[in-house]
């Protein structure tokens, strides 16, 4: 088994779910430009599993070009209502029409992660997790953004489901750690068999 990877990630969720399952990392992250890319691929009409798939390979591609030797892992998640991507917002008000989409629906929530070695990717896998939101009122989707605070909103989307964001929702499948944005599971079985 591999003693150390690189997460190509600043994500404090996915640092702490790689510190709760004894995985010894240091964080270089990418600063890929998501959205200009997401915008390249939106344009060709690709689903938002193939954009999901691309940033996190795209991430840890470019961060595995400087350390060449080294397993560097990059992971992205997108959230794919209605065939179309809800992308982070830019302000409260963006946050609010987004809930007002997402208001009494069921989505996907679309978690990719990419192992790369020498700039290239050697292992990748995506899951998928269906959320249905609650019915709510305008009030209570104004109660709801009135307690996130605005790091939390433009970090995790709309909705961080270890918080909050939980309350927003009637019905949740799928694997935990793929809502939190790190299939885990997969990651460390990987890990295992990894030269």
């Amino acid at each position: 088994m591999v003693k150390e990877i690189i997460l190509a990630s600043k994500s404090g969720v996915r640092k702490k779910i790689l510190e709760e399952n004894n995985i010894q990392f240091r964080v270089e992250p990418s600063n890929v430009d998501e959205d200009s890319v997401k915008e390249s691929l939106l344009k060709e009409k690709v689903t938002p599993t193939i954009i999901s798939k691309n940033l996190a390979e795209l991430k840890a591609n470019k961060i595995s070009q400087k350390f060449t030797e080294e397993i560097v892992l990059g992971a992205d998640s997108v959230i794919d209502l209605e065939g179309k991507i809800i992308s982070k917002p830019n302000d409260r008000e963006e946050a609010l029409e987004i809930l007002k989409r997402m208001n009494g629906k069921t989505h996907q929530l679309i978690s990719s992660v990419c192992i790369s070695r020498g700039g290239s990717m050697i292992w990748n896998y995506t899951d998928k997790a269906s959320l249905t939101m609650k019915n709510m009122t305008f009030l209570e989707l104004e109660n709801y953004l009135k307690k996130i605070s605005d790091k939390d909103l433009y970090a995790y989307n709309v909705y961080q489901i270890e918080g909050e964001g939980r309350n927003l929702f009637s019905k949740i499948e799928g694997d935990e750690d793929t809502i939190m944005g790190l299939p885990v599971k997969k990651i460390k079985e990987y890990l295992k068999i990894i030269k």
